[in-house]
């Protein structure tokens, strides 16, 4: 089985579950975590929400900040086997890390890899389009 969990301050992970699953409506099962939105303690709903994990079992999970409370709540996860966190979740991020999965195990470098892609995607667009605009005089 795979998890893919994505975990953040406030609501911030369910808005972006929701635009995934608008943008790749055959994703699967996709938990949330919106911490400090409920009267429970954020470590006792990651508890939860990884509590049916075997050894066997895989988790993507995505947090918002790195150091913050959420992400630091999910470093004690990191000795199980099969667990993979990312930090600083984006649309782009996210979804280049899951389009490539298939059945077979999670492989590190692909996730790599897709945090790569994933941070090409964020530009600062004034110059981007400054840029085309000077190639397209340039031709």
């Amino acid at each position: 089985m795979r998890k893919i969990i994505l975990a953040s301050h406030h609501n911030l992970a369910k808005g972006m579950k929701e635009t995934l699953e608008y943008i790749m409506p055959n994703l699967g099962d996709v938990t949330t975590i919106a911490a400090y939105t409920a009267n429970t303690p954020v470590d006792q709903e990651i508890d939860s929400a990884l509590a049916d994990l075997t050894d066997t079992d895989e988790a993507i999970i995505f947090t918002d900040l790195l150091g913050g409370s959420v992400n630091q709540n999910f470093i004690r996860y990191l000795s199980l086997p099969n667990i993979h966190v990312i930090t600083g979740m984006n649309l782009p991020v996210i979804m280049a890390c899951l389009l490539p999965l298939g059945e077979e195990a999670i492989d590190p470098e692909n996730l790599r890899q897709g945090i790569i892609e994933g941070q090409e995607q964020i530009i600062y667009v004034n110059d981007f389009l400054t840029e085309q605009t000077i190639d397209e005089e340039d031709e």
